[in-house]
């Protein structure tokens, strides 16, 4: 590990303006703290957001559920505000890594750095959230850009993110059984709007699936998902899966997700 110094700032505005100046935000540290051991990340200075109460907490706004972006993994499972509001959120966040990584992870942190395999994400755009920063409000759709790539600024902070309320929504994961990360997870939501899917673990980023959501919002049952054909072209191939392989879990994945609302 390089040498750093290290802030601790108590509210959000100092860390903004920490960040500003170059500081590397340190939230729960599941993939910044890894890669500076490895010696693959050298930030010079850790800017720890533990400090800062004010962003983290979970609350009911009218049809919104507002999620702090320092809230914990484990806290957003165990939240009956979440269970009763959105279940398949509560459910998603008690399926992330282990006990030792729920307790430590952040909603924020994994958003904000948009692993290709992280749950969050696939929650975040399956329910057309809105990312809440220090300077604007994002909505998911503009919000993930790519391979741990996100519209979020340098010096640009997560406060909180707005999910609303579905009126049903399902998460299915099937799990890369070392890392727990997902090899592929995809998320339906019956909202206002439509049926929204997103797919994570599939690809470079999450995304949305044009075809499935299509096919849902004619008919919202399994046989509809079923007879949707994912194409595996711009799917991620590797040790754990092909594309091809990846291709199927998705559908299956889905089917499973409708059943399981109904």
């Amino acid at each position: 590990m390089y040498a750093f110094t290290y802030e601790r700032p108590s509210t959000a505005a100092a860390a903004a303006q920490l960040a500003d100046a170059g500081g590397k935000l340190l939230a729960g540290g599941q993939s910044l703290l890894p890669s500076m051991r490895l010696r693959l990340s050298n930030p010079g200075q850790v800017v720890d957001l533990g400090g800062v109460a004010e962003l983290a907490g979970i609350r009911r706004e009218g049809n919104a559920l507002v999620i702090g972006a320092m809230t914990r993994h484990a806290d957003v499972a165990e939240s009956a505000e979440v269970r009763a509001a959105i279940p398949a959120l509560a459910q998603l966040a008690a399926g992330i890594g282990d006990r030792q990584v729920r307790a430590r992870g952040t909603l924020g942190g994994s958003v904000a750095n948009n692993d290709p395999a992280a749950c969050y994400p696939s929650a975040v755009l399956g329910l057309s959230a809105t990312v809440v920063t220090t300077k604007r409000q994002i909505a998911a759709d503009d919000f993930f850009l790519g391979m741990y790539t996100t519209a979020l600024e340098e010096g640009e902070l997560i406060k909180e993110i707005r999910f609303p309320i579905p009126r049903k929504a399902a998460y299915l994961k099937f799990k890369q059984p070392a890392s727990r990360f997902a090899l592929v997870g995809v998320f339906v939501a019956q909202t206002d709007a439509g049926v929204r899917v997103a797919v994570t673990g599939a690809a470079s980023c999450v995304f949305r699936h044009a075809g499935l959501e299509a096919a849902l919002n004619q008919s919202f049952t399994p046989q509809a998902a079923a007879g949707v054909k994912i194409d595996a072209s711009d799917l991620n191939s590797d040790l754990h899966a092909s594309a091809a392989y990846r291709a199927q879990l998705i559908s299956v994945q889905a089917q499973r997700a409708v059943a399981q609302m109904a």
